[in-house]
């Protein structure tokens, strides 16, 4: 049973039945980058390197996602305003100031989970 992923397992579980893409389970968890430069964010928002934010690839903008550090057990709650990351592997970027809250240097291991 998927206790507290109902929204994230919702969205993805749709967003796999209409592509063809992996299950939910699959795309909870994966590498994270960071990303710190920019002018504009897809939803249209100035980009603040600095901003508790992040991209993905699918959830609506606005969607609050914890992301944790799978190797050092910190966590960020992070607003998605962006999209990406474009390189393959990749599950989440997020703003820099994001990753320095998780400790991350270049890219880690995290777990996703929408936050209501």
């Amino acid at each position: 049973m998927m206790v507290g992923f109902g929204k994230f397992a919702a969205v993805f579980g749709m967003l796999a039945a209409a592509s063809g893409a992996v299950s939910p389970a699959a795309a909870q968890s994966g590498t994270a980058s960071w990303y710190g430069s920019g002018h504009r964010t897809a939803s249209g928002e100035r980009y603040n390197p600095n901003g508790l934010t992040a991209a993905h690839r699918s959830l609506p903008f606005g969607t609050r996602v914890r992301v944790e550090n799978r190797r050092t057990g910190r966590s960020v709650v992070v607003r998605i305003n962006d999209r990406g990351p474009f390189i393959h592997g990749r599950i989440i970027d997020l703003s820099r100031g994001s990753a320095r809250a998780l400790g991350m240097g270049g890219t880690t291991y995290v777990s996703l989970r929408v936050v209501d």
